[in-house]
């Protein structure tokens, strides 16, 4: 049934707003193809200079798209806040969501406005206080969806409770797969926490296999080891818009399901086309999934309610 689904297949979405992560690679490809199915897109990111450039590339390559750029920083607390703030404030609901953007692997340990490490506090538990501030605007729409972006690197995470800053040892890929990790617990745990409540929205887990975006050159740098084989081994790496279709899957098509995952169906999940991914055996942990929920909510100073 969902052999080689592609962007042509994604439903009519006017009259909808989407909100997405990440201006460049997954998140760009993400708002693109949503702006083209006609949602109303607002593409949210720290840098304003990227932000507008991405509009203004989608204004020109889908003409009458709906699409505009948020500042919002998933580095600050503060920053999630005001964006939420100013969102609730020009707008009714929130159809979609999708927790996208993410920093991977900067080779020396970093720290977020907040003092978390960034990886974990930009990739999770930023986009775990932005879900829980703009729940009232989910709720309030008729078919919310929140699609969370994993990787297949949270197969090799676990979450150190004893030490989820890494701060009495940083290793960058191992942050790296605890953050990606922690974003599939919250996305399957959303959906439970949705069934339990009544909130009726749709929490769904994704990840792009692995695509050729910029969060290598970003994060560990273009000299890094994974950098150079980014560079010289580029054929490993599929298309971005290969890699954001179980994304666009998971967020648009009925027949995405509630609490599933999805990624790539060929060489291990890492390219081809949307199809259900493995979950990894501590992602289905309850145990860890309901503390690190209660531990998120104490660090990020939210509640879902």
């Amino acid at each position: 049934m969902m052999t080689h689904w592609t962007e042509s297949l994604i439903p009519f979405q006017r009259g909808r707003t989407a909100i997405v992560t990440g201006t460049g690679g997954l998140g760009y490809r993400t708002a693109q193809a949503l702006a083209a199915s006609g949602a109303r897109v607002i593409i949210a990111g720290r840098n304003t200079d990227k932000g507008a450039a991405a509009v203004q590339r989608i204004r020109s390559e889908v003409p009458q798209s709906l699409v505009d750029f948020a500042l919002l920083d998933l580095a600050s607390l503060s920053s999630i806040s005001q964006f939420c703030r100013r969102l609730q404030d020009t707008h009714g609901c929130v159809d979609l969501l999708i927790n996208n953007a993410a920093v991977m692997a900067p080779p020396q340990r970093c720290s977020t406005e907040d003092g978390f490490e960034l990886q974990f506090g930009t990739n999770y538990l930023g986009h775990f206080a932005l879900t829980a501030q703009l729940l009232p605007l989910l709720r309030a729409a008729p078919q919310p969806r929140v699609v969370t972006v994993s990787s297949v690197a949270a197969r090799s995470g676990k979450i150190s409770f004893d030490d989820l800053q890494s701060e009495h040892a940083y290793r960058p890929m191992s942050a790296y797969a605890q953050s990606k990790l922690a974003c599939l617990l919250f996305s399957i745990e959303l959906q439970r926490r949705s069934q339990a409540m009544g909130w009726n929205i749709r929490s769904i887990g994704a990840h792009p296999g692995v695509s050729r975006t910029d969060l290598i050159a970003n994060g560990a740098g273009a000299q890094s080891a994974a950098g150079l084989l980014r560079r010289y081994f580029w054929f490993l790496f599929q298309p971005v818009e290969q890699g954001a279709l179980p994304i666009l899957y998971a967020a648009t098509a009925e027949e995405a399901e509630a609490g599933a995952y999805y990624g790539p169906d060929k060489l291990g999940e890492t390219r081809g086309f949307p199809a259900p991914a493995r979950v990894p055996r501590q992602a289905l942990d309850r145990g860890v999934a309901e503390r690190l929920w209660q531990v998120s909510e104490q660090l990020a100073g939210v509640r879902f309610t």
